[in-house]
């Protein structure tokens, strides 16, 4: 019997850390995880573990030499000149030991994801411990050493013939995706994000479309520094319906960074956590008016892992599952026992913020913008419909 949705999970997952003072803190998928948990929304059937991708998997996307590179530096055997050359033991992506098996690790989950709603065993799926979307296919980038998106596209490609739609709302560009799928017209690329005039990677302009057959499939929609939930949400729902009524994908694969956040220490968006409960939402709808439900999730950014990235990630759980009306309660307070010891931060007690963005005084600006830059980013999808 076809589930509504599958949940990939796995303690082993938390292997995936650089430091203890690195931004990038996979402690977070626990912390959803017993949220969920707690909330009693999330039960055993649900649940898989993810499995390795293979080495010939990750070569859908990789060069051979970069994962044995990988691998030798895992291992405390690769020169510091050469790990530089593949953008490892940087101050961004850090050596740390097996770093190969962990990252592995998170590949197979979103590829497990993918079997799951491919095969029809499942409508969705949620994989948090992916969106690693900065890797590139010879050298780790931006806290992503491989590229699970990148690889869970190919993947699709080869193995289902899937025409793929993948969109990222991730603060910071999803390059390594984006670049991967440049000149492919049977993957299209959305990408909603923080200017890079002040963010890493600098990436993600207007202008870069697509190349080749691919021309006019690459998405970018640079919102300004600042942009608040309503120029937000409205730039993506135009966005994201505008994109998949003109490529018609098969499937949709969502990549849902949690750093657009106002409380996150990365970024310098304004998003509140109604962005988060929005975003799975307007996913869930148009996968099932445009690709019979077929809808894959992964994760991404977030660097406020206690006050965001649990709620914002609970909510595309909640939506896949139908489960939204239990947004109505509080937070478990046993979620908030379990971890208001170990956090930094005081945890939230409610699924929703209340005024904990200040005034911003250029926010009409920022809106007509940001719908400037918008009507850019869709001019020649909206002129081909004129056609």
């Amino acid at each position: 019997m076809k589930q509504d949705a599958v949940f990939i999970f796995s303690d082993e997952q938390l292997a995936y850390r650089f430091n203890e003072k690195h931004p990038f803190n996979h402690l977070r998928l626990q912390l959803t995880f017993d949220l969920l948990k707690s909330l009693d929304a999330l039960n055993t059937k649900q649940i898989l573990s993810p499995r390795m991708a293979t080495d010939t998997e990750i070569a859908l996307v990789h060069d051979e030499a970069f994962i044995d590179a990988v691998k030798a530096a895992g291992q405390g055997a690769l020169e510091e000149a050469i790990a530089a050359n593949y953008g490892l033991g940087t101050e961004d992506t850090p050596i740390f030991p097996n770093m190969h098996e962990a990252a592995a690790l998170l590949v197979g989950g979103t590829l497990q994801a993918v079997d799951e709603v491919m095969s029809g065993r499942a409508n969705h799926a949620l994989h948090l411990g992916g969106g690693l979307h900065h890797g590139f296919k010879g050298k780790a980038s931006g806290f992503c050493i491989y590229n699970d998106s990148s690889i869970a596209i190919e993947y699709m490609k080869q193995k289902y013939g899937a025409r793929v739609l993948y969109v990222d709302t991730d603060a910071h560009h999803g390059d390594g995706v984006q670049w991967a799928f440049y000149d492919d017209p049977d993957v299209c690329t959305l990408s909603i994000h923080e200017t890079g005039r002040y963010l890493f990677p600098g990436t993600g302009q207007v202008h870069e479309k697509g190349s080749g057959k691919g021309y006019g499939f690459s998405i970018n929609v640079p919102v300004d520094a600042f942009t608040e939930d309503e120029s937000f949400l409205e730039v993506y729902e135009t966005a994201f319906r505008e994109v998949i009524e003109f490529f018609k994908p098969d499937v949709i694969l969502t990549q849902n960074g949690a750093d657009a956040h106002h409380f996150d220490p990365l970024t310098h968006l304004c998003s509140t956590i109604e962005t988060y409960k929005q975003i799975p939402r307007i996913a869930h709808e148009l996968a099932h008016e445009f690709c019979e439900g077929r809808w894959i999730a992964v994760g991404g950014g977030g660097y406020d892992i206690w006050r965001v990235v649990p709620r914002a990630w609970a909510y595309i759980w909640l939506t896949m599952t139908n489960q939204t009306d239990r947004l109505d309660t509080s937070i478990p307070n046993s979620w908030i026992h379990n971890w208001s010891e170990q956090s930094i931060e005081t945890l939230p007690v409610t699924w929703h913020d209340t005024n904990i963005v200040p005034s911003i005084p250029r926010k009409q600006e920022i809106t007509e913008k940001n719908r400037k830059t918008l009507e850019k980013a869709l001019f020649h999808i909206r002129n081909e419909k004129k056609r």
